[in-house]
């Protein structure tokens, strides 16, 4: 008995995606839930594990296209246990033995028996679950150092397309890491080409669009962080042992912008042809970026939520975007998008509108400044803020009031509470 293997529906907007990756070649074996392939759509990368242990066959190779609920390879269930396991060389029976104890997560922490017939790469004790057997065996071959290399993979995996590209700019010495999928050209340029990812395109359409099909404009302003910063070094630990998560600063900017975008309802609407719809809710997107790009997955109804429930749900969706475990509903629905480029070292940006909506925030690093006081002069931590707005729904009176009101919240964190 076959079970076929389909690329599985991720939203009815999704009609096709990338077969980006195989975790297996044709023919090996495989066991129930253990992730097979990996699937790239213009908005989220996912993977998918086989429904049944067997053996695989492959039908449809890594870079293709494909369509939704299309047939991409099978698992032949009624193979025997004999068939199943990976044929062994006499020469090496106890280094692959170790290998299947590794990926099952036996016999953890045991040195790794090596072949002395052939000559082994030096590797990171992590290397082992970040590098597939098949890997492992070629870099081994190859006498590569698995530590150098990084991951392109989901995960951080180091496919063997990794360690053949390693091996091809080794003697140059020139390696350009994490480019897995580039194809390097010939002659001393140096040129490279790599087609664009699903997710890459559609993050250049939105772009371009929301510059074509918007009136942009933006509006910026400093806040001082030093009482949001003495609440979260004063309450961290407590917060840490009470909720069981960290407490950050996203929450206070959702906060925040929560409470002024219920004053200024036009930031959290959009234009729907000569319609305005406003929304009596706040669904804020929260921009995180990827190896693969940038997603903004959303956070439902924050108007409800405590600081705590906001920081389970960007810690739930950062695990689920490593994992490629985020769905085409995770990035639906938003009407707001909160954009922190600070956590990179950026000083000062112009977000880009995430259409349809009218609004987003830009947060900053935080850097100690000098700032008058009074009559005085002090050293304050303080990060630039700056709002990007829709010209034609939100007027700039709104767009600067809007950010005073977000400056207030954050310098003043118990107005929040105080709803004042």
């Amino acid at each position: 008995m076959s079970v076929d293997i389909k690329v599985p529906s991720v939203g009815e907007s999704v009609q096709e995606a990338v077969l980006a990756e195989w975790f297996k070649n044709d023919g090996d074996p495989v066991e129930r839930d253990e992730p097979l392939f990996v699937i790239e759509t213009d908005k989220v990368t996912l993977e998918v594990v086989a429904e049944a242990a067997g053996i695989l066959s492959i039908k449809v190779a890594a870079g293709e296209t494909v369509a939704i609920g299309e047939v991409v390879g099978t698992i032949d269930t009624e193979s025997g246990a004999a068939e199943a396991a990976p044929e062994k060389k006499p020469s090496e029976p106890a280094r692959e033995a170790s290998e299947e104890k590794i990926e099952t997560g036996e016999d953890q922490g045991r040195p790794e028996p090596v072949d002395s017939t052939k000559p082994v790469a030096a590797k990171r004790e992590s290397d082992r679950f970040i590098a597939p057997p098949s890997v492992r065996r070629l870099a081994s071959e190859k006498n590569v150092d698995l530590s150098r290399i990084e991951g392109t993979g989901p995960g951080g995996r180091i496919t063997k397309l990794d360690v053949i590209l390693h091996l091809e700019c080794a003697p140059s010495g020139v390696c350009d890491e994490g480019t897995g999928t580039e194809q390097v050209k010939a002659g001393s340029d140096g040129i490279r080409r790599k087609t664009m990812s699903p997710i890459r395109r559609r993050i250049a359409e939105r772009l371009l669009e929301a510059r074509r099909n918007t009136a942009m404009l933006t509006t910026f302003n400093e806040i001082d962080m030093g009482r949001a910063m003495e609440i979260r070094k004063e309450y961290k630990e407590a917060f840490q042992k009470k909720f069981d998560v960290s407490l950050g600063f996203m929450s206070f900017f959702i906060r925040a912008c929560v409470e002024a975008l219920q004053e200024f309802p036009e930031i959290n609407a959009f234009i729907d042809g000569d319609e305005i719809v406003y929304h009596d809710y706040q669904h804020i997107g929260v921009a995180v970026g990827s190896e693969r790009g940038l997603v903004v997955p959303v956070i439902r109804h924050a108007e409800r939520l405590g600081f705590a429930a906001l920081e389970r749900a960007i810690v739930e969706y950062v695990k689920k975007i490593r994992e490629n475990r985020l769905e085409i509903a995770d990035l639906e629905g938003g009407t707001f998008t909160i954009s922190n480029g600070g956590v990179y070292g950026s000083l000062l940006s112009t977000p880009i509108l995430n259409t349809p909506q009218s609004g987003i925030l830009g947060m900053h690093k935080i850097e100690k400044r000098p700032v008058v006081i009074g009559d005085a002069i002090e050293i304050r931590p303080m990060m630039y803020v700056a709002l990007s707005y829709d010209h034609r729904i939100v007027d700039g009176r709104e767009a600067v009031q809007f950010l005073k009101r977000v400056k207030e919240f954050i310098e003043n964190p118990e107005r929040m509470l105080l709803e004042i």
